[in-house]
Formats: structure tokens, sequence, C-alpha cells
């Protein structure tokens, strides 16, 4: 059979990376707190993310977006502080769609060229290099000063006195300026005054934004009219289609391998349709990602979008989240994949991401080490790609109170700070585990085993799949709400993973099914050698449909018994 490696994506939220800052301010400036640099990841950082099993990285924040810091000397229009989240700025609330973020370079003017450099790292150290793209909004005050010559700017030509214009690129409310429960005047730069007032980026199609509203953000018009509900107008093709696939095309055009697309179903999927495939058809090895949360739209962002990959979000994390917590039964992770079965290839797994609260937060798990079952599941159970947020292999709790994020169990994505776990590991540019305790070296080099086994064992990078919880139900040999186990199978091997979430240690017989050995086409061992793929231990276990597979497994821990099948 030919090698077929799975995708690990690697998530760096770009900005906090590198910070090496000790004590960060509540709320601190650039000045105060530091910022971390493209220069920052350096080969040996790549080189130690890569031995961690990734085999892509995501650089999240790339792209310049609104800060409260002041750039004006590099010819970059400073913003006005109440319509961007926090000092450093959300990196989703794009300024100029064709400029590098300037808090990401030692050297402002020479920003573009910094990325390019960290671009050739990333490719030297055999990893691939993938960027958001941010299709759905961009910040109040967008004005690209980098565009290249001849591109028209998003809004230019638009008519805002009309609320919608097939034409226009923005959304208007004509007559109205911005209000909203927002605070507009700043004491150094006076009022904020937009008028007439844009819809904000969340749909909201109206002057008066709320403070959980996207307020930093403009909704940027595809050609769907929400406002006068007169449908749809693709025919003639938008202009903000044709000026969105050429930012692509520029992005693609720097030697990137994909996008991961921010709140791709927000954008109508017929402009995917219509925009992937002439990216494609120049860069062909590109990818595409989309944050989907809309299990009704899967199919359609998938065979008429043309994306690569979905977030399983709503489905499979959502589901090992809740066992994890002890909310629901493990037996349930049987519908999660049932139900994306035909499209399960396209689906992007991850227990962490800049969205979401960390698992070792006191809003999820408390521990990193309960949800190591989940992460085998998730990172095992199929072919498809699976995501790592930077600091997740290191049990980052993301409990501090940054500034605008406030203490949330997530990392902030809005504040200059400096992530602990993080900067220990990188350790003045070493990237060693010198500064770990004992419990992070523990669980970096459980990651490293894991996500390394799934990519390198045919198995489990390409093998086939089968769910053994059906006829381990309703028994006392195991616990259906606390045990989940399934076999995976390639030409020549056959792994049976089984895990527990269990807070103490069991043992499990696992029936294994004659279906299964008919759908993998194995022969049956009364008794055979078995290797745990996790530790190296060699064990002999059953394997027939005549008598269940006796395991042992730890407190939340699991087992990958690799099996060779002749």
């Amino acid at each position: 059979m030919e090698t077929k490696e799975k995708i690990i994506i690697y998530q760096i939220f770009t900005r906090l990376f590198g910070n090496a800052k000790g004590r960060c301010a509540q709320n601190g400036t650039i000045g105060q707190n530091g910022c971390g640099k493209m220069d920052d990841i350096t080969k040996q950082a790549l080189h130690e993310i890569k031995g961690l099993g990734a085999t892509h990285v995501w650089y999240t924040g790339l792209i310049a977006h609104a800060t409260q810091t002041d750039y004006s000397e590099y010819g970059i229009p400073r913003n006005h502080p109440s319509i961007v989240k926090g000092k450093a700025g959300s990196p989703y609330a794009i300024t100029d769609y064709y400029d590098v973020d300037p808090d990401l370079a030692v050297h402002p003017e020479k920003r573009q060229e910094e990325l390019a450099a960290l671009i050739e790292r990333t490719h030297e150290c055999g990893l691939k290099f993938l960027m958001d793209f941010v299709p759905n909004h961009v910040a109040r005050q967008y004005r690209s000063v980098s565009k290249p010559d001849g591109v028209k700017d998003l809004g230019e030509d638009d008519d805002d006195g009309l609320a919608f214009s097939p034409d226009n690129n923005f959304y208007y409310v004509p007559g109205r300026k911005l209000e909203g429960e927002i605070d507009l005047y700043d004491e150094e730069m006076g009022s904020y005054v937009e008028m007439p007032a844009k819809a904000t980026g969340n749909n909201r199609f109206d002057a008066w934004p709320n403070r959980n509203d996207w307020y930093e953000t403009v909704k940027l018009n595809y050609g769907v009219d929400y406002i006068g509900n007169s449908g749809c107008h693709f025919n003639p093709v938008p202009d903000t289609w044709h000026k969105m696939k050429d930012i692509l095309m520029f992005w693609a055009g720097k030697g990137i391998d994909g996008f991961r697309c921010d709140m791709a179903e927000m954008v109508p999927c017929e402009f995917w349709g219509w925009a992937i495939p002439q990216v494609k058809a120049q860069y062909p090895e590109l990818i595409f990602i989309a944050e989907v949360y809309n299990p009704n739209e899967y199919r359609n962002y998938i065979h008429n979008g043309h994306f690569d990959y979905l977030y399983d979000k709503v489905g499979l994390y959502d589901t090992l989240r809740a066992v994890t917590c002890g909310y629901r039964s493990a037996s349930d992770i049987t519908s999660c994949w049932q139900s994306v079965d035909d499209i399960q290839e396209h689906m992007l797994n991850f227990l962490e991401n800049h969205d979401e609260q960390r698992i070792a937060s006191d809003f999820f798990a408390g521990n990193a080490f309960k949800a190591l079952p989940a992460l085998v599941v998730s990172a095992a159970m199929n072919t498809n790609p699976m995501m790592i947020y930077f600091g997740q292999e290191l049990g980052e709790r993301g409990m501090d109170c940054e500034g605008f994020s406030g203490r949330d169990g997530r990392t902030t994505i809005f504040d200059y700070w400096s992530v602990d776990s993080i900067r220990r590991w990188n350790n003045h540019g070493r990237f060693n585990t010198h500064l770990l305790n004992n419990k992070e070296k523990e669980l970096r080099k459980f990651y490293a085993k894991l996500l390394n086994v799934c990519r390198e064992e045919p198995a489990i990078s390409q093998g086939k799949f089968f769910d053994l919880m059906y006829v381990n139900k309703n028994g006392w040999q195991m616990n259906e709400h606390k045990q989940y186990a399934f076999l995976r199978k390639s030409d020549k091997e056959a792994v049976l993973v089984a895990v527990n979430f269990a807070d103490m240690p069991v043992q499990i017989s696992v029936n294994i099914p004659q279906h299964a050995f008919d759908f993998l086409h194995m022969p049956m061992f009364q008794t055979c050698a078995a290797v745990d793929l996790l530790t190296g231990t060699e064990e002999t276990v059953s394997f027939t449909s005549v008598k269940p597979a006796s395991l042992k497994l730890s407190a939340w821990g699991g087992k990958m018994l690799k099996i060779k099948l002749g």
C-alpha cells in the first residue's frame, strides 16, 4: 500500500508565540508587554514542532488588522481605539488584506520580507505553511495602503446611499451614523464618526451594535440582500467576489500551502464554488479549510464549495469535551462518525484552538491529562487531519486575565501577552524542555508519541476504521459510558484502540465481532503478540470473535495495540 501521511496541523498564535516578557501588565501596551515576532519562530522552534509530529503550521493573525498601536510613521493609518477590541486588536478585524501585521515584524518597514523568510524557513524544516483568510468582515476603518497598482479598494466605488446594491462591497444604514452601546469617544483622537453606518460583521444590519456584537468589524457584501430580502444577486458576478479572489491569488503567490477560512459559512457557498477552483487551477496543491458549524451545510461546502476540510466542532469536539467532563457517555462518540461517515476524510479534528477554552482551564477539564483518551480518539479514529493549538501539548491553562479577553479559559487573541508554558519551552530561543516541570514533559512526550504514531503508522494514516461499541454495550466486561474501543486496519496490520475516560484504572474485555474480521479481511488468532504503539510494551491478547481481548487501561489512559496479520 502506498504510504500516505496524515495531516497534523500545529496552530501558532503568531503574536504570542515568541513573546519572552516574564511579567505582563493587564491591558498593557506593546511597550509594556512586548510582542512576539515572525523572526522568533526559528528553525529550532520549527524543528521541535515537526518532531512533535506536525506536518503543517497554521500561523494565525498574519494579515494586518486593527490595533491601538500607532504605526503611522510607517504609512499605516492609525485606528480609533473605540473600535478596536483590546490593545493589540482582533486578528479578524482586517485593515489591509494585502499587508502583513506590523506587530509581527522586527522591522515593520520590512514586514513583507520577514514573512517571506518565515515561509522559506517553514518549508526548509519540512513543514507546510497555512494562514488565515478572513472573508466575511473587515475592520471598520479598512483601508489598504499595500494593494497592488491598479487595484481598487473595498468600498471605493460604493454608493453609500443604498442599503444594498450588488455592486457595493459593504452594506449601509443610509441616513444613520454608527451609535449603539460602544463609547465612540477617545480623549486623544476625539469621536469616531461613521456616516452612514455600515452593517456589523455578525450580520447586524442596523446602526446600533452592542458590546456582544462584532462591533469592530463591518460585513462584506457578496450579493445577498439581507435587508430588502430580494434574494441572491450572483449574475453578473459581484465586485466583492472578484476582489476577494484576487486577494487569495495574491497570498497563494507567496508560496503558502493553504488557507484556513474564517467563518466560511457566513459567506455564500456559491462564492467558494466559484473562487476555489480558479485558485486551485493555478495552485493545485493548495488546501482550503473552512470554519463551518452547521452540519446541514457540511456537504454543500465540500461538494459545491470545494473545501478540502471542515471543522468537526459540533460533532466530535463537543461530544469528546462532554465525555471528558463526564456529561455524556463514551458510546455517544459512535454517532459522531456515523453522521459524517460519507465525508469523514474531509473533517478536521481538534480539542483546542484559539476560539475554544483550554483543556486544562477551570472551564474545561482542569487537568490536561484528563483529555488524553479524547486526544487518542480524535487523532487516531480516522485518516482525516488533526489540529493542535500551541501550548496544548504542555497543558497550558489559559487562566490569565490578560485584558480585553478577561479570565475565560482561553488564550487571548486581543491583548499583548506572554504565554507562560510556551515562554519556558522557548527558553531564550533554545526550545527545549529544561524549564518545563515533570508533568509538562510527560504530557509533551505523550503528544509527540501519539501524533507521530498517527502520522507514520499505515493503519492509522490510511487504514480502515471499525467501531466496536455495538458489541460492547450493556455488559459487565466493559463500561460503554467510560470506555471506547475501535479497530484500524491496513494491509498487513491491525491496531486495536481502547481508551478509558474514567479517573481509575480498569480491566476490560473487548468483544470483536465476526463481522469485523469479515469486513476488514483479517485472520483470527486465539492468542497473538501485540505491541502498544504508545509505550512500546508487548503483551499477548486474544484476537478472535469467540473470546474477548482482555486489556488493562490506566486512569485517563489508552492503548493502541498493533497486531501483525501475516
